[in-house]
């Protein structure tokens, strides 16, 4: 007998559309399954909830091995925003909303939504930096304490 899963804490740590998705996406899957769950937000994946960077988010071109492009062809200016633009359509056809609406959806859900001390203090930010939905500044300490008799994944 398998068993079951009742909390994860997902960590979200880059700052890319292929960074912050996957976080996102299961963190949804555990919502909808009800399954506790808590997002991590630290280094750049503090974009996906910082008021002024979580509607600019791009797909990292450079250096993308799952994009099959050449590390040139990845730095030819407008690539990051071509990329990212087809990867907005085809994401909208599959019914998968933007980061901030995302965001939005999973904290409605239930989930809780926490931005990393030592990443926020690294960036000089301060709690009007970030949306609403994000919860609390907290400690890895603390993260652990939420993550307690739970799954930890690391996107």
């Amino acid at each position: 007998m398998s068993d079951v899963i009742e909390k994860v804490s997902i960590i979200i740590s880059k700052g890319s559309l292929e960074g912050i998705y996957p976080g996102l996406i299961m963190a949804n899957g555990a919502r909808m399954e009800g399954i506790e769950a808590n997002v991590f937000f630290t280094f750049f994946g503090l974009d996906a909830i910082n008021k002024a960077k979580h509607e600019h988010v791009k797909v990292a071109t450079v250096g993308n091995p799952g994009l099959h492009l050449a590390t040139w062809a990845g730095g030819v200016p407008g690539m990051s925003a071509l990329v990212t633009h087809q990867l907005a359509r085809e994401m909208e056809k599959l019914d998968i909303p933007p980061i901030p609406e995302f965001v939005e959806m999973i904290a409605d859900s239930g989930a809780g939504l926490y931005a990393c001390k030592a990443s926020v203090d690294l960036f000089k930010l301060s709690p009007e930096d970030f949306i609403p939905q994000a919860q609390e500044i907290i400690t890895v300490g603390e993260f652990y304490g939420k993550a307690a008799g739970g799954q930890i994944i690391f996107t």
